[in-house]
């Protein structure tokens, strides 16, 4: 949803290698020749430090998809204010949320293929992820403060509306490596969040019940391979999303005012959210099918060519980040009820187009290049150099 998601939102790496077991087996000169050419094509537009601003060695096509997703994620965020008492708006807002943040973590888990914890690739944990979290959790902390809530405590285990996403990220990358050792890492990852979604009270530290229930996303995207995305880009694939698209619409239509949004969230348990304990695992499943379905569906119609916001998808840690600050302003000041035209359809045009305006302002490489010192900190002076590490990135 980011360099990171994904909403939101990124995913820094380094330079891709395919795991050791994928070299084990033989293969023909012009086989290595292509798969090397498809890992440095795919896993450079997750790199940290790199500008991006050219598009020179990126994929498009991920740039494109990263790009995409946030202006997703910052939209349904938008709509929330706004969406009370339209069936319309809410169908479409669960509609996104079945997919938006899905979709930002399985990019995320496929960058994250080639983390070892290394020393460099710590230091770009550290850098790319765990700074731009404290930064912004106490941002957010402070503008709650400042815009009337003077009690706002801060916690830095607790994260804030969508700084979740960064401490999460955080931790999925740490335990990359275990995941990979293991021969069947999805069914895991799926029975871990099947009883996460059925334990109440879960610490809030860490947001660990969204930690442990989006799980499944990140660990599927470890396992996927550059094929799997060439399939998905396949015409064949576009044409069917259509009617699959449709068809998920009208089911979000007609089960919005049915299905509470807690389960979208994955914020909560089945029991915190009123019903039986079985219900947890059976919508965790079925909330899975679903994102995956809409996942590739969207990943279908996504341009595999650069187009002229390919550039903004090195931006989107910005996006994600910054978008929010306008979101919440929508609530502390009361904008909504002040002019509850926003609530009628070209309201809710309105609204969407600004969203959408904004968090494209938000990714620009000007922008990108202000928040450096945050979101891409080189800090050398933090770390030791070890003695014939790589320079990556």
């Amino acid at each position: 949803m980011f360099h990171a998601p994904q909403g939101n939102q990124r995913a820094p790496l380094p330079s891709a290698r395919e795991a050791p077991q994928a070299r084990e087996e033989p293969q023909a000169p012009e086989a290595r020749t292509e798969a090397r050419a498809a890992a440095r094509t795919v896993d450079r537009p997750a790199r940290t430090g790199e500008t991006g601003e050219k598009g020179a060695g990126r994929d498009p096509w991920f740039d494109n998809a990263k790009y995409l997703a946030i202006v997703l994620v910052a939209v349904a965020h938008a709509w929330e204010p706004v969406m009370e008492g339209s069936r319309a708006t809410r169908a479409l807002y669960m509609l996104v949320y079945t997919f938006h943040m899905p979709a930002f973590i399985l990019i995320s888990g496929y960058f994250s293929r080639s983390f070892t914890a290394k020393p460099h690739q710590m230091k770009r944990l550290v850098t790319g992820i765990a700074v731009p979290y404290l930064v912004f959790e106490v941002a957010y902390t402070l503008f709650r403060r400042w815009a009337g809530d003077p009690a706002q405590v801060f916690s830095l285990t607790d994260p804030f509306y969508l700084t979740w996403f960064l401490i999460a990220l955080f931790v999925w990358r740490l335990s990359a490596p275990l995941w990979r050792t293991l021969r069947h890492p999805l069914p895991v990852a799926l029975v871990i969040a099947a009883l996460a979604s059925l334990t109440p009270d879960i610490s809030d530290d860490l947001d660990l019940q969204r930690i442990l229930q989006f799980l499944p996303f990140f660990v599927l995207g470890l396992i996927l391979k550059p094929e799997h995305f060439r399939l998905v880009r396949r015409r064949a694939v576009r044409l069917a999303a259509l009617p699959l698209a449709a068809g998920a619409l009208v089911f979000a239509y007609w089960v919005a005012p049915r299905v509470r949004m807690g389960w979208f969230y994955r914020a909560t348990s089945a029991p915190e959210l009123g019903y039986a304990w079985w219900t947890g695992p059976l919508m965790t499943l079925g909330l899975f099918a679903c994102a995956l379905l809409l996942t590739v569906a969207f990943l279908a119609w996504v341009p595999g060519r650069r187009t002229w916001f390919s550039v903004l998808g090195a931006g989107t840690i910005c996006g994600y980040l910054l978008h929010g600050f306008l979101v919440k302003s929508l609530d502390y000041f009361e904008v909504v009820p002040a002019h509850p035209w926003l609530k009628e359809p070209a309201g809710l045009v309105g609204v969407t187009l600004a969203a959408a305006a904004a968090v494209t302002l938000m990714c620009t490489p000007p922008v990108r290049r202000v928040l450096r010192c945050v979101t891409e900190p080189k800090m050398e002076w933090a770390f030791r150099k070890e003695p014939g590490e790589l320079r990556k990135g």
